[in-house]
């Protein structure tokens, strides 16, 4: 039976007591100048990070410029994109979804984010033998978020609990002796050429197992960041921390509103480059992604972190904190 709240009351399969233990893509191509009413007072020094996958076009249409003068703009992998906020150097990344509840001193900084509510294509688990036998899994070198899922699906269902490997971005799943593989992004898109026993959406079997929507990635900002060091801040300067964080925000919304309002031209511009069909393309923005952060997908954040701790994946005790809340 489906789990719908955050703390399922309803049967779940066994649990386990067991613990677990890229270069800047530039911008290109971006459609002309939005204007916005949004007044900022955002200092220059200001990071800004998001993802270069195909998924995350839609959330940043028409961003840079709606950020120039005010903020720096860089698209990377979403794995180095967290560790980059966790050092300090970005001051606000769309980044992998766990990485919020393993961060310190973070908050969601908009209600923008990538999610889904079934099939997603774009992140898959493949495996070469019975999922109750992988006793090795390959992980793509950019996952954080859709690793943490994989493992915790291949757990609390099956009972496995898997050696972990990496798989180099530059790598095929032919590359990998592993017993099961993850593959992400783009590149999980099409189908490999190697056949294989068993293949998951993981979007489609969270969802199938939770009747929950998974977000995969969000913007994060650290808290009270103004692109200041924290020894030269005064109450001055907080105050504009604030205002900052809150008008980043809002143009972050409005990224998105316009790149929904666009897929179809984001699709044209994208299909071509990654060798993928315009309808395939269109579909997999339109039907596959979500790009809302609502209360359907806040419980699905909750339950993912309650089991992610369950399993020593991620911190216990870490709520959902809003910048405007």
């Amino acid at each position: 039976m489906p789990i719908r709240t955050p703390t399922p009351t309803l049967r779940q399969p066994r649990r386990s007591t067991r613990s677990l233990s890229t270069r800047p893509v530039p911008l290109t191509n971006q459609p002309p100048f939005l204007s916005s009413s949004v007044s900022i007072d955002t200092p220059p020094r200001v990071a800004v990070g998001a993802v270069s996958y195909l998924n995350s076009k839609p959330l940043i249409e028409g961003l840079d410029r709606l950020l120039a003068g005010h903020a720096t703009l860089r698209l990377d992998y979403p794995s180095r994109l967290a560790d980059e906020l966790a050092s300090g150097q970005l001051d606000v990344a769309l980044i992998p979804s766990i990485e919020y509840f393993r961060g310190h001193n973070y908050e969601i900084i908009s209600d923008a984010c990538v999610a889904a509510h079934g099939p997603v294509l774009s992140v898959k688990l493949y495996s070469r033998v019975p999922w109750g036998d992988v006793k090795s899994i390959a992980l793509d070198e950019g996952s954080r978020t859709s690793a943490t899922l994989a493992r915790i699906l291949l757990a609390e269902r099956h009972g496995v609990f898997p050696k972990l490997e990496p798989l180099p971005l530059d790598h095929r799943t032919e590359d990998s002796a592993a017993d099961a593989i993850l593959l992400i992004g783009d590149r999980a898109i099409s189908p490999p050429n190697e056949k294989f026993l068993g293949t998951w959406d993981l979007g489609e079997e969270w969802f199938n197992w939770t009747g929950l929507p998974f977000v995969f990635a969000m913007w994060v900002g650290r808290r009270g960041v103004s692109g200041q060091e924290a020894g030269d801040r005064n109450q001055e300067s907080e105050d504009r921390s604030e205002q900052a964080a809150s008008d980043i925000a809002h143009l972050l919304s409005q990224s998105r509103d316009l790149g929904v309002a666009r897929i179809d031209d984001i699709a044209r511009r994208e299909a071509p480059l990654l060798g993928l069909s315009l309808p395939t393309t269109v579909s997999y923005l339109s039907e596959n992604l979500q790009y809302h952060l609502g209360p359907a997908e806040r419980n699905g954040l909750k339950l993912f972190h309650e089991l992610a701790a369950g399993l020593g994946l991620a911190p216990a005790g870490v709520g959902l904190r809003f910048h405007e809340e």
